[in-house]
């Protein structure tokens, strides 16, 4: 460990607010885990393998665009700092709609982790989403700008990323409906506040 320069860092016992940004990831874990597991009773190797698919949802996340080039639709995520690039997922069948009684051992994991997925994903749009109090402007929403559309219908990993290629103002000249330019290749007319549509983008700064 010494050679690889790995210091241990550790926090007084019952002081979680000591851990500061790894903890919060902890908690956002807990959060949800403990709603998602209510009917579920996984073994230990079930729910080691739910933890990894877990781990690889929170590391997907985006954090901030990788370049200004508008053609440029690659975020940073946490999995470049472990692996040196993006997580991928192999397609599964939808069955978070399903219910668990009626599923096999392997589908009951997957329910478990669509079922995370969809909870957490809606959270941190909405964090993402956080504004300061109404006096304040922002003022960040540009042509060009690296947004995440938000839709309910995306498998886990996925995150749909686009660039604002034109804006609409309102009537008080503040933009928040743009035309989005995604990896379809057909660009959406979107608002930057939820919809009634489920669809709707944020900034990624």
């Amino acid at each position: 460990m010494y050679n690889k320069k790995i210091e241990f860092k550790t926090i007084p016992p019952y002081s979680s607010h000591f851990g500061g940004l790894w903890e919060a990831g902890v908690k956002s874990v807990k959060y949800h885990l403990r709603r998602i597991l209510t009917l579920a009773h996984p073994t230990y190797e079930e729910m080691t393998t739910l933890m990894v698919q877990i781990e690889a949802i929170l590391n997907s996340r985006p954090l901030t665009p990788l370049s200004t080039d508008p053609s440029d639709l690659s975020c940073l995520t946490p999995a470049h700092f472990l692996i040196g690039r993006l997580l991928i997922s192999v397609p599964q069948p939808l069955v978070i709609d399903t219910k668990i009684n009626r599923l096999q051992r392997y589908e009951k994991i997957e329910k478990l982790k669509q079922h995370f997925w969809q909870r957490f994903s809606t959270v941190y749009v909405s964090l993402l989403q956080q504004k300061l109090k109404w006096n304040y402007s922002s003022g960040d929403l540009q042509q060009g700008s690296l947004v995440l559309v938000k839709d309910k219908n995306r498998p886990p990993l996925l995150w749909l990323l686009g660039r604002v290629v034109k804006m609409h103002p309102g009537r008080d000249n503040v933009n928040r409906v743009a035309d989005i330019l995604t990896k379809k290749g057909v660009p959406a007319v979107l608002q930057q506040h939820r919809s009634s549509t489920g669809q709707h983008f944020v900034i990624l700064k």
